[in-house]
C-alpha cells in the first residue's frame, strides 16, 4: 500500500485538520465520538478522488484558470462535508446507544472489519456508477438516477446489456480485498484501539449530549444548504464537478415534486390568466369563459375535415444533429433524410424536455413542461384534456403501441386513462418478436405490429390513430444482425442507424397497403441523445427533428418556424382542417398568425425561447437571460443578458398558468 494512504488510515496526515479535528476537541465530548474525525477524513478523500476523475475527465469542457479549479474542489469540499455529516447520522446514533461494554468489547471489534470491508465496496461500486453516469449523462446523479431506481428491472437490465459487469464487479471486489488486507491493522490502529485507551465508562447523558451535538451539524446544514451553491459557475459542467453525487442524489429526491407557486417567480393569478388569454388567442379559436381561469376554446376550421389515417411515430433519443439535412455527415439516416426531403420538414423545433415522459405530456396534452415529474407519472393524472379523446371523439381506434413493458414510467396508467387502447411488450406473441433487449422488443417488430393494427381498422371502416414509441436507440443499442453495417452493441451510431433502417422498412410494407394513400406519417423525437453540456441549458440539445410524411396529401417544404412539442397536435389537427375544443397551450405552426417560442426545461429549470432570447425560470425564485448568438444542430452559444422583463412575464404566465391549470383540475377532458 503506498506510504500516504497508511498515514492516511493510521491518522498522522489529516488533510482538513481545521475543517473537521475541531468539531472533536470540546471539552466533555467522550472519546469514542473521536471515530466520527476518521469517517469524515476518509469519506472526504474518497469524493476528492470522484471529484478529480470527473474533472480529468471533462477537462476539455471546463476553465482551467486558479480561480474555477480552486472553486470546484472548494465547494466540493464543502458539499462533501455536508454529505459527510448526513451519511454519519446511523453512525452517530449507534455511537450514542452503545453501552461501554460492547464498545470495548472484542465482538464489535470482529464485527468491524466486514463493515470496514462493506463499505469500502459500496463506495468503489457507487464510485464506479457515478463515472458511467456521468458518461451517459454529462452530470451527477439527479432526478434521472432517482427516477431509474423505481424500475430495476428495466435499469439493471440495461446496465448488464450495455457494459461487462461481471468484470466490473470483480475489479471492485479485488481492490476492495487488497485494500482490506492492506489497511487490516491501520484501520484498527485508527478507528478503534487508539480510541479505546482513552475511554471512559461514562455516562449515558454525555453520550446523549455529545450525539445531539452531532446530530444538530446535520440538521443546520440541511438548513443552511441547498443544491444551487456550486450556481455560482455559470458553466454547466464546473456546476456538477463543484457537486456531490450522494448529496445530489438525495436532493433529486426531496425536489421530484415541486410547487411551483412556492419555489418559482410568480405574478398574481388575475395577471396570468388575462396574459394567458392574450398569447393563446389565435384568429381561428374563440375562448368561451370570458377572461377567467378556464381556458377553454373552441377552434374553428375552414372546409371540410379530412378523416385521414394519423400514425404517428416518436423516435427514442434522435437528436436533430444525427440527420444529415440538420449538417451531419456521417450517413446515418438515409430514409428520415428522404423523408425530410420528400415531406413537410420542421427544421427549428425543440424537445420541451431531457425524458421521454417529458415529450410524451408534450406531444399528447400540448402542455409546457411543469417542475418535478412529468404529468404522465403523476398520480390521478387519468381524463386529462388530450389529443386521444379527440382522436376518439372524432370517430378513431386510437392506440398507443410500445415495445416494452409499459408499466414503466407508468406510460401504460396515462395513455390508457387519457383515450388510447394500450399494446405493449405483453400483447406480443413470440412469433411477433424477431429480437428484444430489456427495454423491448425491437423497432422492427413494434412498427410491424402497427401495420396489422391498421389493417385490423381498415377492414372494420374505422379511421385508425396510431401512437408508438420506439426503443432501439437507447443503450444498450442492441439490434437484430445484418440490418446495417454497424455491429449490434456498438454504440449510439449504430443505434441510430438501425432505428432509422426500422422506420424505412415499416414505410416499405406500409405502401403494400391500401390504407396508405389515406395517411399522415409524423416522426417526431422524444428528446435528444445527450442534454450535458457547458452551457446551463445548450439549446441545441433540445433540437429534434419533425418530419410530416403523406405523399399526395400534405405538400413536401421546410418550416423555419420556431416551435415545440406542444404545438405538433394542433398542427396535426391544422393540417386535417378539424374543428375541435381545445384547452392546448400548442398553436397551428402554420397558421399565419403562429407565435414563434419554444418551451424547453430540465426538471428543475424552466426555459422560454423566443427570437433568440433565452429566458429560465429556477427555484430561487430567480430569472437568467441569455442571448443565443449562433446555433446549429451541433452547437451553441450563448451570452448572458440583461433581463428583458416582457419575455420574463410571458415565460412566468406560461409556466405558473400550466400549474394553476393542473392544480385547479382545469386541464381536464371533462371539468
Amino acid at each position: 500500500m503506498p506510504r500516504f494512504i497508511q498515514q492516511i488510515l493510521a491518522t498522522r496526515l489529516h488533510p482538513f485538520p481545521t475543517l473537521v479535528r475541531p468539531l472533536f476537541s470540546f471539552p466533555g465530548i467522550p472519546p469514542r465520538f473521536r471515530l466520527l474525525r476518521h469517517l469524515l477524513t476518509f469519506y472526504c478523500l474518497y469524493a476528492f478522488f470522484i471529484r478529480l476523475a470527473l474533472t480529468i475527465r471533462s477537462w476539455p469542457q471546463i476553465d482551467h484558470t486558479p480561480l474555477v479549479l480552486g472553486g470546484i474542489f472548494g465547494i466540493g469540499l464543502y458539499y462533501d462535508l455536508v454529505s459527510g455529516l448526513y451519511a454519519a447520522i446511523p453512525f452517530v446514533l449507534s455511537l450514542m446507544v452503545m453501552p461501554q461494554s460492547l464498545f470495548a468489547s472484542r465482538r464489535l471489534r470482529l464485527l468491524l472489519y466486514p463493515f470496514f470491508f462493506s463499505c469500502l465496496y459500496l463506495m468503489g461500486f457507487s464510485a464506479l456508477a457515478e463515472w458511467f453516469f456521468w458518461e451517459e449523462f454529462g452530470v451527477r446523479f439527479n432526478f434521472i438516477a432517482v427516477d431509474y431506481l423505481v424500475y430495476t428491472q428495466e435499469v439493471l437490465g440495461n446496465i448488464r446489456e450495455s457494459y461487462p459487469v461481471p468484470l466490473l464487479l470483480s475489479v471492485v471486489l479485488a481492490v476492495t480485498l487488497a485494500l482490506s488486507v492492506a489497511g487490516r491493522r491501520r484501520v484498527h490502529a485508527a478507528l478503534l484501539a487508539e480510541e479505546l485507551r482513552g475511554c471512559l465508562p461514562g455516562r449515558f447523558a454525555g453520550r446523549l449530549v455529545a450525539g445531539l451535538f452531532f446530530l444538530l451539524l446535520p440538521f443546520l446544514s440541511f438548513l443552511a444548504t441547498d443544491n444551487t451553491v456550486a450556481h455560482v459557475f455559470s458553466n454547466r459542467y464546473e456546476q456538477e464537478l463543484a457537486g456531490n453525487g450522494l448529496y445530489q442524489l438525495f436532493a433529486a429526491f426531496r425536489h421530484n415534486s415541486l410547487d411551483y407557486g412556492t419555489f418559482y417567480r410568480t405574478l398574481d393569478e388575475k395577471t396570468v390568466y388575462t396574459s394567458l388569454h392574450g398569447l393563446l388567442r389565435t384568429e381561428s379559436s374563440s375562448f368561451l369563459h370570458g377572461t377567467g381561469a378556464d381556458l377553454s376554446r373552441s377552434v374553428v376550421a375552414p372546409g371540410p375535415e379530412k378523416r385521414y389515417n394519423v400514425v404517428l411515430v416518436m423516435m427514442e433519443s434522435m437528436s436533430a444533429e444525427f440527420l444529415d439535412v440538420f449538417g451531419n455527415s456521417q450517413g446515418l439516416t438515409p430514409n428520415l433524410d428522404r423523408l425530410a426531403r420528400q415531406g413537410l420538414l420542421f427544421n427549428r423545433f425543440y424537445a420541451t424536455g431531457t425524458r421521454t415522459v417529458r415529450g410524451m405530456e408534450a406531444v399528447t396534452l400540448s402542455t409546457p413542461p411543469t417542475p418535478g415529474h412529468s404529468i404522465v407519472k403523476r398520480p390521478d393524472n387519468s381524463n386529462m384534456f388530450s389529443m386521444g379523446f379527440i382522436f376518439r371523439d372524432k370517430g378513431y381506434d386510437t392506440r398507443f403501441l410500445y415495445g416494452g413493458y409499459g408499466y414503466f414510467d407508468n406510460m401504460n396508467a396515462f395513455f390508457s386513462g387519457n383515450g388510447f387502447e394500450v399494446i405493449d411488450r405483453s400483447d406480443l406473441d413470440a412469433g411477433e418478436i424477431s429480437f428484444a433487449n430489456i427495454w423491448g422488443a425491437c423497432d422492427e417488430d413494434i412498427l410491424h405490429r402497427t401495420v396489422r393494427e391498421i389493417d385490423r381498422s381498415h377492414a372494420q371502416g374505422k379511421p385508425f390513430f396510431g401512437y408508438v414509441m420506439t426503443t432501439s436507440n437507447h443503450r444498450p443499442f442492441t439490434y437484430p444482425a445484418g440490418r446495417i453495417d454497424i455491429p449490434s452493441g456498438t454504440g449510439r451510431e449504430g443505434g441510430v442507424k438501425y432505428a432509422d433502417y426500422a422506420i424505412g422498412a415499416f414505410l416499405d410494407e406500409a405502401r403494400h397497403h391500401p390504407w396508405f394513400s389515406d395517411t399522415v406519417f409524423v416522426f417526431v423525437a422524444d428528446h435528444c441523445a445527450g442534454s450535458a453540456g457547458r452551457l446551463d441549458m445548450p439549446v441545441y440539445r433540445y433540437r429534434i427533428p419533425l418530419i410530416v410524411y403523406a405523399p399526395g396529401l400534405v405538400a413536401p417544404g421546410v418550416n423555419d418556424s420556431l416551435a415545440s412539442q406542444v404545438d405538433l397536435a394542433p398542427t396535426l389537427f391544422g393540417l386535417l382542417h378539424w374543428s375541435y375544443p381545445s384547452k392546448f397551450f400548442g398553436k397551428d405552426i402554420l397558421a399565419a398568425d403562429f407565435t414563434p417560442r419554444a418551451f424547453i426545461s430540465t426538471y428543475q429549470e424552466l426555459g422560454y425561447l423566443k427570437g433568440d432570447n433565452l429566458t429560465i425560470l429556477d427555484v430561487r425564485q430567480q430569472m437568467r437571460q441569455y442571448k443565443v448568438l449562433r446555433e446549429t444542430a451541433q452547437d451553441a452559444t450563448q451570452e448572458e443578458r440583461t433581463n428583458d422583463e416582457k419575455q420574463g412575464r410571458e415565460a412566468i404566465a406560461y409556466y405558473q398558468g400550466a400549474s394553476l391549470l393542473d392544480k385547479k383540475r382545469l386541464n381536464r377532458w371533462r371539468n
